[in-house]
């Protein structure tokens, strides 16, 4: 990663990953993407390879990524999804011109158009977004359980009880939390 800025979280669901390109929600924000070329950077990393972006489709990025994490907000809670995160998705879904094209070992990928254009990944982004809204994947959408964070993630474990968006930074600060309480506890008995 590009010195200087905050790691990326990475994660196996697309849609839900690109929402933590913004994390503690709920805490100190720490914006992931905050320049034309670190939003290159997370989509390079993520197979959707483009080789520049704008200011303004920065902000489309942005746009898209908090409709995305209010919708998914929205479903884990068992809540109406928002009628302007669902436009602003549906928008981005169709102006992106990706296709899905099957590789030799069974996995699909995504071809951008050529040159590809950050709305193209953007599309790709609102079409995975789309299939984890409308339930059509196995898993469940769920919020961390962190008070800070509170990132929308998409559990895919066999009981569906995950807790944390990141066990590696959100569960165990927890886990630490609760292990440094127990500790002054037990010291002061």
């Amino acid at each position: 990663m590009r010195a200087g800025f905050p790691d990326f979280r990475l994660g196996s669901v697309l849609a839900t990953s690109f929402t933590g390109t913004l994390t503690e929600r709920r805490g100190e924000s720490v914006e992931r993407i905050p320049t034309p070329q670190r939003l290159v950077d997370w989509l390079v990393v993520n197979g959707l390879d483009v080789e520049s972006c704008t200011m303004a489709q920065l902000e489309l990025a942005r746009e898209l990524r908090e409709a995305i994490h209010a919708a998914a907000t929205a479903a884990a809670s068992e809540e109406p999804l928002p009628a302007a995160a669902v436009k602003v998705i549906n928008a981005r879904s169709s102006q992106g011109r990706a296709s899905a094209v099957l590789t030799l070992e069974g996995h699909r990928h995504w071809r951008l158009s050529s040159p590809a254009s950050v709305e193209d990944a953007l599309g790709v982004i609102a079409a995975d977004a789309i299939s984890i809204l409308a339930g059509e994947r196995d898993g469940k959408l769920a919020l961390c359980a962190s008070p800070t964070c509170r990132a929308a993630f998409f559990d895919t474990s066999q009981s569906r009880t995950r807790r944390w968006c990141d066990m590696n930074t959100c569960g165990n600060r927890q886990k630490k939390a609760r292990f440094n309480a127990n500790q002054r506890k037990n010291s002061a008995v």
